[in-house]
């Protein structure tokens, strides 16, 4: 199903400090909306290129409400909200980020429709070409996920939890400014605590950084159920 091969980047990089971005080949911003207003919610994840210009958050607003029929105040809360998840994450950019030879934890935990997905793998912090995207697509065709909406939410959870780590990099870069040998954000698995040989790690495809331990494979191998409808019902009534 997937080769087992060293990677490629590790024990090559000798300058442990980057400017900030997602480890990912598109630099994309994770946005998450939880709006309630006088009892119609809207809830929405999806990406964003941090260099569209502003007034493309406008349009998307404006578009959202009108498609789903929701009140006019909505507009203001979409693109309010939206325009602050974006001017966080800018306000990272140019900044030194601390990745070394970080491989991290990636976790999934997610409810799409009927589809319950559970898994945990490890993830390159320094392979900046990394598609999450793909990764889901083959995800998906490997358990045999047919519906369509599954693979986004899976490539979000991943964009988002990367974003967050990056977010920490930054963190720990600055903390190094400060104290000479500082201290680190988030702790790495370094390559000998890994494994004792590179071959035992799974790639998930060429242009993604998803790796599992082989020692671990029959403890964390993905989980994927298929819900009733009354299992659907009763854990919307929880979330609600």
């Amino acid at each position: 199903m997937y080769k087992t091969k060293p990677h490629p980047g590790w024990g090559s990089l000798r300058n442990p400090t980057v400017k900030f971005r997602i480890p990912t080949a598109e630099n994309l911003v994770p946005i998450r909306l939880d709006i309630d207003i006088e009892g119609q919610r809207y809830r929405d994840t999806f990406t964003w290129n941090p260099t569209d210009p502003e007034s493309d958050v406008t349009m998307f607003a404006k578009r959202t409400v009108k498609d789903l029929k929701l009140p006019p105040t909505f507009i203001a809360q979409i693109y309010q909200s939206i325009q602050s998840q974006l001017n966080e994450f800018k306000s990272y950019e140019g900044q030194d980020m601390h990745t070394g030879e970080k491989i991290v934890p990636i976790k999934l935990d997610l409810r799409v429709n009927h589809t319950l997905i559970k898994d945990q793998f490890l993830w390159d912090m320094n392979n900046f070409e990394s598609d999450p995207e793909e990764f889901a697509r083959i995800f998906c065709e490997d358990m045999g996920i047919k519906d369509p909406e599954v693979g986004p939410a899976i490539a979000f959870a991943i964009r988002e939890q990367l974003c967050e780590i990056a977010i920490q990099g930054v963190a720990s870069a600055r903390e190094t400014k400060i104290h000479k040998k500082g201290r680190r954000g988030a702790e790495p698995l370094s390559k000998s605590s890994v494994g004792a040989s590179e071959t035992t790690l799974k790639l998930f495809g060429t242009r993604s950084s998803g790796i599992r331990k082989r020692r671990e494979w029959d403890l964390y191998e993905p989980v994927v159920d298929i819900l009733s409808k009354e299992e659907v019902e009763a854990l919307e009534a929880r979330e609600a």
